[in-house]
């Protein structure tokens, strides 16, 4: 009886103590290593403006009720662009849903952007693996240029040339695809009025 409490209370002291270290300790370790070599990154890289924060340069969100924004990419995130739903929807390649889902938003896009279905840009049509993603490709951004310009009243080769600033190249010159964040040109278009 005697050894077993021992080994009772000797295996409670290594819970408190590993509980401690790694449970308390090495995550404050970390956070604090973050705040000081990445800051902006440590705290979810809020992205803001006049001081209050507008979003996450790394969480895509809806701009659908306004045609002078640039649009994103579809979610199938909760209810859009939810974090604490990042999914997507999981319907196979053949799924009448997606394929009806698709068909809705390619004539939405069409309709939108006034540009033929067929040339609708993919990322039109498509949400992400996670739902959340903040970026379109270029072609998508080329295609909503007109309305853009024309909903803001400025010329087609000024929102070409804040397209073109806020495109990031693949990654080490060869991973990923070109893209723009939306977001952030979305705040670009808004500091020109």
């Amino acid at each position: 009886m005697n050894a077993t409490f021992a080994q009772f209370w000797a295996g409670l002291r290594i819970l408190l103590v590993m509980t401690v270290l790694l449970g308390l300790a090495y995550p404050l370790v970390l956070t604090g290593f973050a705040q000081v070599a990445v800051p902006g990154r440590a705290d979810g890289s809020i992205v803001e403006r006049d001081g209050k924060p507008v979003g996450s340069s790394l969480i895509g969100q809806s701009f659908a009720d306004d045609p002078s924004y640039f649009q994103s990419r579809p979610s199938a995130a909760g209810d859009g662009y939810d974090p604490l739903a990042s999914s997507a929807s999981n319907l196979g390649p053949e799924s009448p849903d997606l394929l009806q889902l698709i068909a809705d938003r390619r004539a939405a896009a069409a309709e939108l952007d006034g540009t033929a279905p067929a040339d609708v840009a993919p990322d039109a049509l498509t949400a992400s693996a996670s739902g959340l993603d903040p970026h379109i490709s270029p072609e998508y951004a080329a295609q909503q240029v007109a309305r853009v310009a024309r909903e803001r009243g400025l010329s087609e080769d000024v929102v070409r040339r804040l397209v073109e600033q806020h495109t990031t190249e693949r990654t080490l010159g060869f991973l990923g695809e070109p893209r723009v964040n939306v977001l952030e040109l979305n705040l670009a278009l808004d500091a020109r009025d």
